[in-house]
């Protein structure tokens, strides 16, 4: 499918999806929210994607919402303004729950909804002179449909901070509060980024969308007697499956899994 506001690339495995509104600092509005939705149901489901990678073309990764966008919202109704906000919080649903894993390559400035792109993805790599910050509050408003990911993503005590007062974070504070897993330096975030894509591509594909799942399932759960015998039934099940046996029996045998080629 032809994107207006996204540039897909596929290629050795890996999806590399660019946002692609660098006029304005790839801001996102109704299209591209929709578009975003749809690009990773369809990797989700395309059998020659083993990784996807969300990226972004120019200075900045994601200002946030468009302010044209924006100025068109504060003319909705209530009822227009909730579907709106579903469909934003749909397509940040839609990349968390992915079956295949999400990198985020933050090469530029994240703001706002941004921020929860990048808290929606499995991993996040960010350029060691990225800003962050979720401004909401500046303009009266409150990072609300984007809070379930980022809160996970940097903590409750971290997000009280930068909810309540809009402050620039830098990618080094990101990294120490556990938003971003590293940090990279000038002319090294591809370095970065291409190493962890290697290491996804490398695992069985069916064990990788499984350990997304349950990292997903467990977080947070209580540790009750439920979750242990879940556990425990899923590596059974793996242990049993055909890509577990062809593992297992691959690193036994000093030869690569099949799912290698």
């Amino acid at each position: 499918m032809k994107y207006q506001s996204l540039d897909i690339v596929i290629s050795d495995q890996v999806a590399t999806v660019h946002l692609n509104r660098p006029a304005v600092r790839n801001a996102f509005d109704a299209n591209m929210i929709a578009e975003i939705t749809e690009a990773f149901q369809q990797l989700g489901q395309n059998e020659t994607v083993r990784a996807i990678v969300l990226a972004a073309r120019g200075s900045v990764f994601s200002a946030g919402a468009d302010l044209n966008w924006m100025k068109q919202m504060a003319g909705f109704s209530h009822e227009e303004n909730l579907a709106d906000a579903h469909r934003l919080a749909a397509m940040l649903r839609t990349i968390y729950v992915c079956p295949k894993p999400v990198v985020a390559k933050v090469q530029g400035d994240c703001f706002g909804g941004g921020v929860g792109l990048v808290a929606a993805c499995d991993i996040a790599i960010a350029a060691a002179d990225v800003n962050f910050s979720l401004a909401e509050v500046k303009l009266g408003l409150i990072p609300a449909t984007i809070s379930p990911y980022v809160i996970r993503a940097m903590g409750k005590n971290a997000a009280r901070r930068y909810f309540l007062t809009g402050e620039l974070f830098s990618s080094q504070e990101a990294y120490r509060l556990g938003f971003v897993h590293e940090v990279a330096q000038a002319g090294v975030l591809d370095v970065k980024v291409n190493n962890i894509v290697k290491a996804l591509v490398f695992a069985g594909p069916h064990a990788v969308k499984e350990a997304k799942r349950l990292v997903r399932d467990v977080a947070g759960a209580p540790l009750s007697d439920e979750l242990i015998a879940e556990t425990a039934k899923r590596i059974a099940d793996i242990r049993s499956s055909d890509e577990g046996r062809e593992g297992v029996a691959a690193f036994l045998e000093k030869r690569k899994p099949g799912w290698l080629g």
